[in-house]
């Protein structure tokens, strides 16, 4: 039988009804004559509870015990799933992780897959179960302990399952009715598409689309698992809600296809380092071992006298997220102290904000950055930092022009109109 996964996030199995409602499309696609892989999120809100629950009997707890607690919470959702499923009249059973079993690394809390086998559940089809109800989020080490994936892992686990299985396709399910061009929230222009490439939807979620996860998506276009992302809440068909997709799918595109952005960005400069061979080495590797998440670099190479003699010294500017800020100025401090670098001043700014516009287009199409530069200058908005790939173009700039900026910029590339 042809085979689908499902994926039903939180606010899809929130409360009972919706449990019933997300059974119901799982039924439907049964009488489309397929077999299907549910994969579920704990129901709204409660990750979060059981993560306080932890968090208030033992603040350095054990991480093992962590994810024994945390992952209870998909286990509830995929019982409660396959029963409505019987009571539908639908052959289903409900599976944790360690019952597939989904082996993956030790690393709680942050684990990564090692192998899905199918047999279990491949002998439950044949017996003539229709659905396996699975448990996002978790899996098993080789010790026997529950592991997790972290933070939007059940994402993962869908498109882990559709690579293991050979699915047709993976639909994720969510409050939102496919990928937009940018958040509806900043503009009423936002148009919803049709199809976005792997690389595009890739960029657009490690940039603040907050759609899917990352991982998912690195997964996905890993092992050419083609994903749905459609509404819980409405009546989908065919048609319904952004296919993520291979390049080769997507006829004609356009030099832009989406415009994202991030918040929580802060940028970080050491004023006055000397310019040497190994400066860089010297002060990206101890943030490396700090776990901070770099990401824009510029650096500004110019000259100082010094006792009489004229050296080359450089202004070394990053971003990071804003919550690793005190921990990227200590290791700085710390590498200081311990004589590695030298620096006059460390300056931080938390105001600022990464707005980024992505495009396979960009790839055969010019003029991108210079069109993206002239609609931020005609708003009166400066750029702090510019990073560049293949397929994206981010600025850093100040966090009150961020709305402006998105608009400016969809309008600019006519994201409301279709290629």
């Amino acid at each position: 039988m042809p085979l689908l996964v499902m994926k039903f996030g939180g606010t899809s199995v929130a409360d009972l009804d919706r449990i019933a409602n997300a059974a119901a499309k799982v039924k439907r696609e049964v009488e489309r004559g397929y077999d299907v892989i549910v994969i579920v999120s704990a129901m709204s809100g409660k990750t979060n509870e059981l993560v306080g629950w932890v968090e208030t009997t033992s603040h350095l707890y054990d991480a093992r015990e962590y994810d024994a607690v945390v992952a209870s919470g998909e286990n509830v959702t995929a019982g409660l799933m396959a029963l409505r499923l019987q009571e539908m009249g639908v052959p289903a059973r409900s599976w944790q992780g360690w019952q597939v079993p989904i082996r993956t690394t030790s690393a709680h809390s942050a684990a990564r897959f090692v192998d899905i086998p199918r047999t279990n559940i491949d002998a439950k089809f044949a017996e003539g179960f229709k659905v396996a109800v699975v448990a996002g989020f978790q899996g098993v080490s080789d010790e026997g302990r529950i592991t997790t994936l972290g933070r939007g892992g059940s994402d993962t686990t869908a498109v882990a399952f559709a690579a293991a299985f050979g699915a047709e396709r993976c639909d994720i399910y969510t409050d939102v009715d496919g990928i937009y061009t940018t958040d509806p929230r900043i503009t009423d222009k936002a148009r919803k598409l049709d199809r976005i490439a792997f690389e595009e939807m890739l960029e657009l979620a490690s940039l603040g689309a907050k759609v899917l996860q990352t991982r998912s998506v690195e997964l996905a276009m890993r092992y050419k698992v083609r994903l749905r992302v459609l509404s819980s809440f409405e009546d989908t068909d065919d048609n319904s809600g952004t296919l993520v997709c291979d390049e080769e799918e997507i006829m004609e595109s356009k030099a832009v296809s989406g415009v994202a952005y991030s918040r929580d960005e802060a940028k970080i400069t050491l004023v006055t380092v000397e310019d040497r061979p190994g400066i860089a080495a010297a002060i990206f590797g101890p943030l490396a071992e700090a776990g901070i998440n770099v990401d824009m670099i510029v650096q500004n190479i110019s000259e100082k006298d010094y006792e009489g003699h004229t050296v080359a010294v450089t202004d070394m500017t990053f971003s990071c997220p804003v919550n690793q800020v005190a921990r990227a100025k200590k290791a700085m401090e710390d590498a200081r102290a311990a004589g590695t670098i030298n620096y006059d001043d460390l300056v931080v700014d938390t105001e600022v904000a990464k707005v980024s516009v992505v495009g396979i287009g960009m790839r055969s199409q010019s003029g991108v950055a210079s069109k993206m530069f002239k609609a931020l200058a005609a708003e009166n908005i400066n750029i702090k930092v510019i990073a560049t790939s293949e397929i994206k173009v981010s600025v850093l700039i100040d966090r009150k022009y961020l709305e402006l900026a998105v608009q400016a910029l969809h309008d600019a590339f006519g994201l409301d109109k279709a290629a």
